[in-house]
């Protein structure tokens, strides 16, 4: 059976003065305006801001729970021991410091929180605070994934049971080998560290099965030869096919993480 959400319905509103020790739960916020204003310990959790100018108040622990702010205006606002658990944002101004300050204590609320947050500054073409989330995200993502399978706690163990541990583990394992190789699509400094990784491993494979490993200038020539071979302006006929279809193979990969790094940095301008 459904019933009446009760939800209070204020329009066209605005604060003149500062606010403490007030509810406003389970509001829709139409228009509201609020400049310089300061706010304390007032609950505003399962609320609605829609088009709402909050610009530079100030929020002292103030209850956000499970609110969803659309087209808001909070720049300069500033956040100190506010509750966000379950909030999202949509088209909303608001400063990145919140991400250093204000996200749940909760591994997996966390990173509903920053991807609300990133989702909502790629809307505005803020590549930097969407980044700056972006990062906040993947640690949250990779704590959560780890404590999935290890931690003992009652809410992870009474969640996580049996198959669902293992497969926990597998996802936090595949976390980590990508977050190695690319940072998780975030990291070209790490898929170039991945690169010369295998330059090495190609370098010490042609010396050792094809040149005499005690001499010094067969190290100098392979490492010159890795490259090329890598990128294939270089093809030895001594060096079998499979060999040099793995390379192949692996050179392609490279490239399209490549490009998925620079498609999801212009993608955030």
């Amino acid at each position: 059976m459904l019933s009446e959400s009760n939800r209070v319905h204020q329009v066209d509103k605005k604060f003149d003065t500062d606010v403490s020790n007030e509810e406003f739960k389970n509001q829709l916020f139409i228009r509201l305006i609020a400049l310089k204003k300061q706010f304390t310990k007032i609950d505003f959790s399962y609320s609605i801001f829609d088009t709402c100018y909050l610009r530079n108040c100030q929020f002292d622990t103030c209850d956000f729970t499970g609110c969803r702010f659309v087209g808001t205006n909070l720049s300069g606002a500033k956040f100190t021991n506010c509750e966000f658990m379950y909030a999202t944002f949509e088209k909303t101004f608001i400063d990145k410091y919140i991400l250093d300050q204000e996200c749940p204590e909760e591994e997996n609320l966390k990173l509903k929180f920053a991807r609300s947050l990133r989702m909502n500054y790629q809307s505005l073409g803020d590549a930097e605070s969407a980044n700056k989330a972006m990062s906040v995200e993947l640690k949250a993502t990779e704590e959560h994934l780890y404590k999935s399978w290890h931690d003992n706690s009652t809410y992870y163990r009474n969640k996580y049971k049996g198959w669902e541990r293992v497969k926990a583990f597998m996802q936090w394992v595949q976390f980590k080998l990508l977050d190695l190789i690319w940072g998780n699509g975030e990291s070209l400094w790490k898929l170039v560290r991945a690169i010369l990784i295998i330059f090495v491993l190609m370098t010490l494979s042609d010396v050792f099965v094809f040149k005499d490993y005690q001499r010094i200038d067969s190290y100098i020539q392979s490492v010159f030869k890795a490259p090329q071979i890598f990128f294939g302006t270089l093809s030895p006929s001594n060096y079998p096919s499979s060999y040099l279809t793995v390379i192949l193979f692996i050179r392609l990969v490279a490239f399209g993480f490549f490009m998925s790094i620079l498609i999801k940095r212009f993608n955030r301008r």
